[in-house]
């Protein structure tokens, strides 16, 4: 039986990853014709209107590779990623990219990681809070928060914190500085933009284990625990929580992919040096090899998250591993 249940798990997670990369390429192709539909030419704005001859131009367009048809780039590009080589920049010193990904993933993981436990802790904590207390003060305000939290968007929480934090208090820097101007340890400079990328997830995470929680309250072994005399702490935390974090799991996995797509605008805004910042600064210039880099390498992060917390899931209730088809 045991060894049943191992190859559904792994088959399981063969499937996955199957179609984690069926998704990876759909999504890469998308993003290769966009920039190829798109206006404006990278081979073009590297030799600039003063300095135009067609024959530089088409020297240009061979060195970058662009002389080619479309679906052989692509295919190319792909088959060199699957390596590890995402090609070289097209702009300024033409860097690598994989070494460019290697400055800036670090920052979005730890900026993500970060968000993605801060909203964790709150939204169980406010959500068991709210179950425990319904439709009274601790239960609104609660919902109130996350209200806020979903409603009020990264591009206007940004500014009204940073205003109120950084400019009229002073207590935290308004952006990213170099390490070596740095005024006291990186994590003083991530506390603004964690604090702004786990708002949403927060709010969502709260009102899940919030209906969650009221749900498992309401079955019967929970009146049955009562009736034997439980404690409230061993009550809540150990027999209600755990059998209603389930589909708290599955939204934490799915607030990942919010925080990867998040990150761009609160990247930019606090201008850390991230794989959101650099994406961006990539579309404006038309830097295909970051663009697709990027692209490639924060949908194999969402995947492999979400795989992650499919196997949580798996250890943490046994019915979900048996019942693997």
């Amino acid at each position: 039986m045991a060894g049943k249940s191992g190859f559904r798990v792994l088959r399981n997670v063969l499937l996955r990853l199957l179609y984690g990369a069926a998704s990876l390429v759909f999504i890469s192709l998308v993003t290769f014709l966009a920039d190829e539909i798109a206006p404006g030419d990278a081979a073009m704005a590297r030799i600039g209107d003063k300095n135009f001859t067609v024959a530089r131009y088409e020297a240009m367009k061979k060195d970058m590779g662009l002389d080619r048809p479309w679906p052989v780039r692509y295919v190319e590009y792909m088959g060199n990623a699957a390596q590890g080589d995402f090609g070289q920049s097209y702009w300024g010193t033409r860097d690598e990219v994989s070494d460019i990904l290697k400055k800036v993933v670090p920052v979005s993981a730890q900026l993500a990681f970060l968000a993605v436990l801060l909203a964790s802790a709150l939204g169980l904590t406010f959500g068991t809070i709210g179950s425990i207390y319904e439709n009274r003060a601790p239960d609104r305000f609660a919902l109130s928060l996350s209200t806020l939290g979903v409603t009020v968007p990264n591009f206007v929480l940004a500014p009204v914190l940073a205003y109120f934090f950084a400019i009229r208090l002073g207590m935290l820097p308004l952006t990213w500085a170099p390490e070596s101007q740095m005024d006291g340890p990186k994590f003083y400079y991530l506390i603004l933009p964690v604090v702004v990328l786990a708002a949403r997830p927060m709010a969502t995470l709260t009102r899940l284990t919030r209906a969650s929680m009221i749900d498992t309250l309401n079955q019967e072994f929970i009146r049955l625990a009562v009736a034997k005399g439980v404690p409230s702490g061993r009550l809540y935390f150990k027999h209600a929580l755990r059998n209603a974090i389930l589909p708290v799991l599955t939204g934490i996995g799915t607030s990942f992919g919010y925080l990867l797509t998040g990150s761009f605008i609160v990247e930019t805004a606090f201008l850390v040096p991230g794989i959101g910042h650099e994406a961006i600064n990539a579309i404006q210039k038309g830097d295909t090899p970051v663009i697709m880099a990027c692209v490639i390498v924060t949908g194999a992060m969402f995947i492999v998250v979400n795989l992650i917390v499919d196997l949580v899931q798996q250890l943490i209730d046994p019915r979900i591993r048996e019942s693997q088809v």
